[in-house]
């Protein structure tokens, strides 16, 4: 098992538009590509409380190619981001790594 943990800096005062995309679309489609998150989370104390940091499980870097790239080009998808941007930019920038878990880690 590999994990994936991306972190989302949002556009200042566009986190909340940036968690209702996920609550009523993201969550969906990802459903529907296999994806599984394992748990999102904002920044209560850090450099910025306009992040959302997520966790996804992957059993292989081939399997999140193949969904991710199948997610990224899913009509759903794209129509549910660019209604969701209607009013600008939600996301200034985004960071993604790949992490694979020690032999000490509670979570494999």
């Amino acid at each position: 098992m590999i994990y994936e943990m991306r972190v989302y800096r949002c556009v200042p005062g566009r986190l909340p538009a940036l968690l209702k995309r996920f609550e009523t679309a993201t969550l969906k489609i990802w459903e529907k590509h296999g994806i599984r998150q394992a748990g999102f989370f904002t920044t209560l104390i850090g450099d910025s409380n306009q992040e959302l940091t997520y966790f996804l499980a992957w059993d292989s870097l081939a399997e999140r190619e193949k969904k991710w790239g199948a997610f990224m080009t899913d009509p759903d998808w794209m129509k549910a981001r660019a209604e969701s941007e209607a009013d600008g930019q939600i996301v200034g920038n985004i960071v993604s790594q790949i992490l694979t878990p020690t032999a000490f880690s509670a979570v494999k």
